[in-house]
């Protein structure tokens, strides 16, 4: 097939990368061999050089074998972003092992199905997140539990004053005793030497580093099988798109969580491949990412939309100084073109709205960063490596420019499949093309747009509604913060349009201020006819505004006054 995207490229950025077919834990032993000295880790005023992160990777690689973790053998770990995260995260590769990703926010519910859904003999969590995890243990494979806390790795006073911070937080303290199936993190750093593991037999294009649970938001949560190519692909494309970046000089801002391929692949492992410094926050707080970007002054910021316009809307936003962000790449949710360009004046830097999926580890489209002009709600070109298309709901065949379809992708950072699933993987994965569930359409040269999510798009009286449309168009009120459309039941029309709505602090709207402003920008049919302001939108951990939530808590809310009525 053509690529029309290819003209488009710089000269800097070549089409086909040439992949180096080693395991990913490779490169973290060759950033100790060059950057030992340099600072890996910067976690609240704690650093960490390459060559400490290594050596205490083999310190944890060498324990799960004293556990019994052999090769293929999965591991989970249940972090937010901390030393810890990314030392295990490597350990478990050195010792052959694959990583199970785990939101540290799961219910014991959550935990269960996906320990059993996975096998994981081991898991690594937080102290305060113990008896979540042991209640379930009994129901799953796990055999034992690393535990570690987040004062392990500050510094002098903040350890010691922590503990008492976490009491007052999460009203509790647990104490773990070690045991046969409860491990000590500290003990495991004190009692292990940094020994080499022999290199095992390897297939880059089979082998599992990860085990990544997509969201669920409908029907259970599915493992998707990433392999140590698929990774290594994904992270060396998006190293390939930031061509001025200096290898070994960089810092990169660590507000994505890493239990979130996105943050896992564009923060973590791109880190680690070219020897940048990681700024890691172990979640998102305003306040904190503002002081943090003016002390540490990150160049490069991974994030996502919500992220972004909560540091825009911070009233204190002039006080500091942001001047040190050169790059930033938008994922997880369509990037509204006023935040954009509200973020650029402020920082002076450059941020473009790339596009993936869980499935494509993650990213598989990106506007460019610089040399080149951005397309106004374009989600770019395809990355190096990657094919991609639009095709027919109907005929399943591929569709000319700018004909709306479903957008499919081919390449090296296309998953395996999901775990467990071979019918579930067949519907996904066709003649290698990944279905992506996404509507949109690419023009002549190969620039890419999506218009919704598949299962997103509003039928309201017969007229095919995209919300993303409607979402750009209430963006750019000056008093809205955040926005989200979805389509609600509708006696007459099937469904009809509704907007909740977050308000910028200190401002006021009515309903018919904002369908007075839609009207003006909207056909009739488009516009929203019911609007619900509320403080703030369901999100995931990656900050994703949970669309799929709020339509199934308005169904619910129908069937609940059917039953009164």
């Amino acid at each position: 097939m053509t690529k029309p995207w290819l003209a488009e490229y710089p000269a800097e950025i070549p089409g086909e990368l040439t992949l180096p077919e080693k395991p990913l834990h490779s490169f973290l032993t060759e950033a100790a061999e060059l950057y030992g000295s340099k600072s890996a880790i910067h976690f609240m005023g704690k650093e960490m050089t390459y060559r400490e992160v290594y050596e205490s990777s083999l310190k944890f690689a060498n324990y799960l074998g004293k556990l019994g973790i052999e090769r293929g053998d999965r591991v989970a770990i249940m972090l937010p972003n901390t030393p810890q995260s990314v030392i295990a995260y490597y350990g478990i590769l050195y010792a052959g092992g694959v990583v199970v990703q785990t939101n540290p926010l799961y219910t014991e519910r959550e935990i269960e199905y996906q320990m059993k859904d996975s096998g994981a003999k081991a898991i690594l969590t937080l102290d305060i997140l113990y008896p979540r995890v042991s209640k379930v243990m009994k129901e799953t494979e796990l055999e034992h539990i690393i535990v570690t806390a987040i004062k392990e790795y500050l510094p002098f006073p903040k350890n010691m004053i922590y503990p008492f911070i976490q009491k007052k937080q999460y009203g509790i303290v647990v104490k773990v005793e070690p045991s046969e199936r409860n491990h000590l993190f500290t003990d495991i750093m004190t009692s292990q030497k940094a020994v080499k593991i022999p290199a095992g037999e390897f297939d880059f294009e089979n082998d599992l580093a990860l085990l990544q649970y997509t969201g669920g938001t409908t029907g259970f949560p599915k493992g998707v099988m990433l392999t140590h190519k698929n990774l290594i692909a994904n992270a060396s494309m998006c190293d390939a798109w930031l061509y001025k970046c200096k290898k070994g000089e960089e810092k990169i801002l660590g507000i994505l969580p890493f239990f979130h391929v996105y943050g896992m692949t564009a923060v973590m492992i791109l880190s680690i491949m070219q020897g940048y410094k990681m700024i890691l926050l172990p979640k998102f707080d305003v306040e904190t990412t503002l002081k943090t970007i003016q002390k540490q002054k990150p160049t490069l910021f991974p994030g996502a939309p919500t992220i972004y316009i909560g540091l825009l809307n911070h009233p204190d936003l002039k006080k500091y100084d942001l001047s040190s962000i050169d790059s930033c790449l938008s994922g997880s949710a369509p990037l509204p073109v006023e935040v954009q360009q509200k973020f650029e004046e402020v920082t002076g830097g450059k941020l473009v709205e790339g596009y993936g999926l869980t499935e494509s580890s993650p990213v598989t489209h990106a506007n460019f960063l610089w040399d080149k002009e951005r397309i106004k709600g374009s989600i770019g070109l395809p990355w190096p490596n990657t094919d991609s298309a639009v095709f027919s709901l109907e005929t399943g065949e591929p569709l000319p420019p700018n004909e709306i379809g479903e957008i499919v992708v081919k390449g090296p950072q296309v998953m395996k499949g999901y775990w467990n699933r071979p019918e579930e993987t067949e519907q996904t994965l066709r003649d290698g093309w990944l279905l992506t569930g996404d509507l949109g359409y690419m023009d002549e040269k190969g620039y890419f747009y999506v218009v919704d999510r598949k299962k997103d798009m509003i039928i309201a009286g017969g007229f095919n509604i995209y919300p993303r449309e409607i979402e750009e168009v209430l963006y750019e009120h000056p008093s809205i913060q955040e926005v989200v459309a979805a389509g609600v039941p509708d006696a007459y029309r099937g469904e009809t349009v509704k907007a909740y709505v977050v308000l910028k602090e200190g401002e006021n709207l009515t309903e018919k201020d904002l369908d007075e402003f839609s009207r003006k920008y909207l056909a009739a049919y488009k516009v929203p006819r019911i609007y619900e302001f509320r403080k703030e939108l369901p999100k995931t951990a990656v900050g994703k505004i949970l669309r799929r939530a709020l339509i199934d808590e308005e169904r619910k809310k129908i069937e609940d006054e059917q039953k009164l009525s």
